[in-house]
């Protein structure tokens, strides 16, 4: 019974920091890291850059549920979370963010020095995002490049030093989180601007918004043209690109005119689908 029920506490905080979610952000830092490496990095580098991807994401979003606990429980939409409905404590929620920063920097630190040093800037990064929302609007900007530093991460983690290829993954991540970022906030404008909280759909309207995350969206596929001409990949990769664009097209054809109940299909449907592909055409890029 003690196991049972220890595993249905972990699958609530797995839940509860959806987990799942990961997808967003580990495809681009295994590109990197096979970038980096011109191929297959070695099987304990792979293994760390796992390890610092996930306990920094398990570490910023438990904390993110902490800082918007009391925004949480008076929202509709999240409501029935699982801190707020009380199904994982507030200490609980908090052992499990330490434990997971602790995984992360001694991921880091197994490493090398370098990424052990730069550790705590990006923490600080993944955890200030949580009160951006509470005085800019621009909080999308900075939850992409929450997501956007991992692989330049991944980068440093095989290489122990900085370079260009990194830099244009880190923009293209940015622009596309926080694009989708945008769109995800459009089911929030009302609550939002009721409690105080700064957003673009709440400050430019809903389809104003959307017209800027689709200028986002260009954006990234321009950051990862650029990539192509430095990083001297081949035909898959462009494919890659491409089914990136085409996913993002419809995407954004799928929200016009905007309609709430499409934004589940939008917002992880198409954009795990979307990672999952241009990782897959890379990585075969890379290794044939």
């Amino acid at each position: 019974m003690a196991l049972s029920a220890f595993f249905q506490r972990l699958s609530i905080l797995l839940d509860m920091i959806k987990f799942q979610h990961t997808i967003f952000a580990l495809p681009f830092a295994i590109m990197s890291a096979f970038l980096a490496a011109k191929g297959c990095p070695a099987a304990w580098q792979a293994g760390w850059v796992l390890g610092a991807m996930v306990g920094a994401r398990s570490c910023a979003m438990t904390f993110n549920r902490i800082a918007d606990l009391d925004y949480d429980a008076r929202n509709p939409r999240t409501q029935s979370w699982a801190l707020p409905t009380k199904r994982i404590s507030l200490p609980a929620a908090w052992v499990f963010c330490i434990a997971s920063a602790a995984l992360f920097f001694l991921s880091a630190g197994m490493l090398n020095m370098l990424c052990l040093s730069l550790a705590p800037v990006a923490l600080a990064v993944l955890l200030g995002y949580s009160y951006t929302k509470r005085f800019t609007r621009f909080s999308h900007l900075v939850l992409g490049l929450s997501l956007g530093i991992a692989p330049v991460g991944a980068w440093l983690g095989v290489t122990g030093a900085f370079a260009l290829p990194p830099v244009l993954l880190c923009a293209a991540v940015t622009c596309w989180v926080a694009g989708f970022d945008i769109i995800y906030a459009c089911q929030d404008v009302d609550f939002d601007r009721q409690a105080g909280l700064y957003s673009l759909p709440v400050t430019r309207g809903v389809h104003p918004a959307l017209r800027i995350a689709q200028g986002l969206h260009v954006l990234m596929i321009v950051a990862l043209l650029c990539l192509a001409a430095v990083a001297h990949v081949g035909m898959l990769y462009m494919a890659g690109v491409a089914g990136v664009a085409l996913l993002l097209f419809y995407e954004h054809r799928l929200l016009r005119p905007f309609d709430p109940s499409k934004i589940s299909i939008a917002f992880f449907t198409l954009n795990g689908i979307a990672s999952l592909l241009f990782m897959a055409l890379t990585l075969a890029d890379i290794l044939l």
